[in-house]
């Protein structure tokens, strides 16, 4: 919640959106959820691969992104399908073990990644039941009798089964996007003590500072240790903010640096 008045936009509900790399975790506070937010974030000349939920905005962002949609989301459409329906249980069960399959055979691929043979036997396994998987679901889609919460789950799975299936070639992209996911915990836990931002300033400066810290642990950095050392530069420098900030992001410290702002060892 933003509590300014916003010309043209009513209500005060703002949108947080989480972008996370690598090494960053952007947060973008918008007043709009349309796939203007991440076009202008990302730029028009973006191309790659997204890890994302099925969220019509992320399909609009064009030919030259590729979505690879996250299995936890599709899961939970067979478990509400379990929740609401008895009769549908033993369906419902039979698809959840499926995809809790998948995510076990994938893990599995990908823990002897450094061994070629291993992989070779463990990627083999994986496509035998994306296979599989998909026959299924192209055998109960042609059940006339199929109720109405089945087909629509699995007409849903097969109009992103594309995008849901490229952590078969691409190992590197999860199957799912809960490091997003937890990337917005903070955010929310922090909304149950202050519920909102009282402008719209103060929301963005919240977002900024949700970025910087998220990406200093992201890094291994303490936030705390990182802002002590810049607001000391700031007072070595009459009192002003620094020009150049380039000095303190993650990638561009001296391993003197990344030493002393190390996060705090934890014990075993």
């Amino acid at each position: 919640m933003v509590f300014e008045e916003v010309e043209g936009k009513q209500g005060h509900t703002g949108w947080l959106w989480v972008v996370v790399t690598r090494t960053t975790c952007v947060y973008l506070l918008d007043p709009s959820p349309s796939a203007q937010v991440p076009k202008q974030h990302l730029g028009a000349a973006a191309e790659g691969l997204l890890n994302v939920d099925r969220y019509s905005a992320y399909k609009a962002l064009g030919e030259k992104m590729r979505l690879a949609f996250c299995w936890s989301h599709i899961r939970r459409d067979f478990v509400r399908v379990w929740d609401g329906y008895e009769t549908l249980e033993a369906w419902a069960d039979a698809w959840i073990d499926r995809i809790n399959a998948l995510f076990h055979g994938n893990q599995q691929r990908l823990a002897v990644r450094s061994d070629e043979a291993d992989f070779a036997q463990g990627d083999q396994a994986v496509r035998a039941a994306v296979d599989q998987m998909a026959q299924v679901r192209d055998e109960e889609l042609a059940q006339s009798t199929l109720h109405t919460v089945q087909r629509k789950a699995l007409e849903s799975l097969q109009r992103h089964w594309d995008g849901a299936t490229i952590f078969v070639d691409h190992p590197d992209i999860p199957m799912d996007n809960n490091e997003a996911e937890r990337g917005l915990r903070t955010p929310v836990v922090g909304r149950k003590n202050y519920y909102g931002s009282g402008s719209v300033w103060s929301g963005i400066f919240t977002a900024i500072v949700f970025s910087l810290t998220q990406t200093y642990l992201r890094n291994g950095l303490d936030p705390q240790q990182v802002l002590l050392a810049y607001f000391n530069a700031c007072a070595q420098n009459g009192g002003k903010p620094l020009e150049d900030l380039d000095p303190f992001l993650p990638w561009n410290l001296s391993e003197e640096q990344t030493r002393a702002w190390a996060l705090p060892s934890q014990p075993p």
